[in-house]
């Protein structure tokens, strides 16, 4: 007689993407916090290589610089980020009742901030020093705080607008400004000199790990309370049809 063994159901296709990534990325992250934290030379090298260059394109072309400034200090700024979140969680709680998730999101940039000053008070890397600054910055460098904030944020945003069904011109629009936001804060730190190249690297490493955890923290203590209800309460309204006899 053949008698079936018991196991655990095998974990569904999303749930081992994301064991994937949130691997991946945390290997990435530890490596490189390894490296910078021992010097490792050539990586060194190359930090103060891009370093040069770009603080010389920033020096000559003060007109992309002042636009940088302006993007990096008011646009990309943490605390820009911030008060973006703090206004979309508002939002949860008030158009879609999702108490839950609002918590999640705000609890999510708030751990991920605390992350990013441990580990600068931790490693304490100096910034880049130059006798011709064209802008300044406070604490350690690494990681770099825009570039982990804006990805965390717009991470975070982008899969909430996924979960909750958003139309495809807007759900283009949001992927093309979370892209340049991300990319762009990480350039402009590199472009003003504040940051090394890692810095930033780590920031968007630290950053999306987060993201990863955070979403897989959702789906699992979330389960079927909040979000089956909230989306049966939010979901258009359609007639009924009825049944044939």
């Amino acid at each position: 007689m053949h008698t079936q063994s018991v196991e655990s159901p095998p974990r569904p296709p999303a749930e081992r993407a994301t064991s994937r990534w949130a691997g991946a990325l945390a290997l990435g992250s530890v490596l490189l916090l390894a490296l910078v934290a021992v010097r490792w030379y050539p990586l060194m090298t190359v930090d103060d290589a891009i370093a040069d260059t770009t603080h010389r394109w920033a020096v000559d072309e003060t007109g992309v610089t002042r636009t940088f400034r302006i993007l990096t200090d008011w646009v990309w700024d943490p605390w820009t980020m911030r008060i973006l979140t703090f206004a979309v969680a508002l939002w949860l709680v008030w158009r879609r009742a999702a108490r839950w998730t609002a918590i999640w999101l705000v609890t999510t940039c708030l751990l991920a901030t605390c992350v990013q000053q441990s580990l600068k008070a931790l490693l304490d890397r100096p910034r880049p020093v130059w006798t011709d600054p064209v802008d300044s910055a406070h604490y350690a460098a690494y990681p770099s705080g825009h570039a982990m904030t804006a990805t965390v944020v717009c991470g975070l945003l982008l899969w909430l607008l996924h979960r909750h069904g958003a139309e495809r011109t807007l759900w283009r629009t949001a992927v093309a400004l979370a892209v340049i936001s991300v990319a762009g804060v990480g350039i402009t730190r590199i472009w003003l000199g504040v940051h090394w190249t890692t810095d930033v690297v780590g920031g968007w490493l630290l950053g999306a790990l987060v993201v990863v955890l955070a979403v897989r923290v959702h789906d699992h203590w979330q389960g079927g309370n909040e979000g089956a209800a909230t989306e049966v309460r939010d979901a258009p309204a359609t007639p009924s049809t009825p049944r044939r006899r």
